[in-house]
């Protein structure tokens, strides 16, 4: 049976939250999604990211109950990004719906996420304009947000929040590693996706302990990094790598040539420092121009070889063949 809608949660060492979040979820749905999501055509998926507590053990207890509910449970702690890719892969829906498991994402908010995937976006990301997190986590995510958006030109209050509604055909074939699910708005964009964002509650956590830590600052700055060099070089690796060849190769020209001007007009040495450094600036030149033409050949032979078009198409039209007869 087709499933219209599909409901993803991470879930580590959440013992405690994960039945009051299941209530809550079944009560928004039987109460506020009927009209748009008839009730055969829903799934929970929940993914038990190594829990080390007695998180499994609920979710078995709760899927036993009700066949609505499907759990995906890992061997160890892969990490939330993974989760989610786990999550994206296995639902069915043609909208999923992601949210954590801790409660301080409030299930009353999937109706109004929802709503807006109906008026035509392809992803809707929550914005927890009041977050009821410590004042340094909320200062470093602010920082975060602000650096990702100029770097990814996605400009979202938000990019954190876990509460997001997207279209299943723009994240099913997405490859995500690292912090990568902080930048799925950045990735869909890249792939033509229509984003909005709306405000959600959050609430304060009561039950478990945040896994948030300054050491992800450090990491979601680094795959930011990746993020912005395969949004702008996927396809053209040779406009990053051969720029900064070239670059070099005319600093490695300059050089010989202050020696040169040196030498003859000044009566300086062969022999300097600045000699080293030409030579040094010519070889890494080279270098980086050997490793763009590498990294095209590279790139041209994985869309050859998986058959996979760098584009994705919106719509095209179909022209009817007309038979004629003599």
């Amino acid at each position: 049976m087709k499933t219209s809608l599909s409901i993803v949660i991470p879930v580590f060492n959440e013992e405690k939250n994960l039945k009051p979040l299941y209530k809550k979820i079944k009560a928004v749905i039987d109460k506020s999604l009927t009209r748009t999501v008839p009730a055969q055509e829903y799934e929970i998926i929940f993914i038990n990211d190594g829990s080390a507590d007695k998180s499994e053990k609920i979710l078995k207890e709760i899927a036993k109950k009700d066949k609505k509910v499907r759990v995906v449970s890992f061997v160890r702690n892969f990490g939330q990004t993974a989760a989610l890719s786990a999550g994206f892969e296995k639902s069915r829906g043609e909208v999923i719906i992601t949210l954590d498991a801790d409660l301080q994402n409030d299930p009353a908010d999937i109706p109004k996420v929802l709503a807006k995937i109906n008026e035509g976006y392809d992803v809707i990301s929550g914005w927890r304009k009041k977050r009821r997190d410590p004042f340094l986590r909320t200062l470093l995510s602010s920082i975060a947000n602000a650096i990702i958006s100029k770097a990814t030109n996605v400009s979202l209050h938000d990019t954190g929040c876990t509460l997001k509604a997207y279209k299943k055909e723009f994240v099913k074939d997405l490859e995500l590693f690292g912090e990568m699910h902080r930048f799925l708005p950045a990735l869909v964009a890249q792939k033509g996706a229509k984003l909005a964002e709306v405000e959600v509650s959050h609430h304060p956590r009561k039950h478990g302990q945040s896994n948030y830590g300054l050491m992800r600052t450090f990491k979601v700055l680094l795959d930011l990094l990746t993020v912005k060099f395969f949004g702008s070089f996927a396809t053209k690796p040779i406009y990053v790598f051969g720029g900064g060849g070239l670059v070099l190769l005319f600093l490695g020209f300059l050089s010989s040539l202050f020696i040169l001007v040196r030498k003859f007009f000044f009566a300086g040495v062969w022999v300097s420092p600045m000699l080293f450094i030409a030579v040094l600036l010519i070889i890494i030149g080279v270098q980086f121009l050997l490793m763009g033409l590498l990294a095209e050949i590279q790139i041209r032979t994985y869309f050859a070889s998986t058959e996979k078009p760098y584009y994705k198409v919106k719509f095209k039209t179909q022209n009817s063949k007309r038979k004629t007869t003599t």
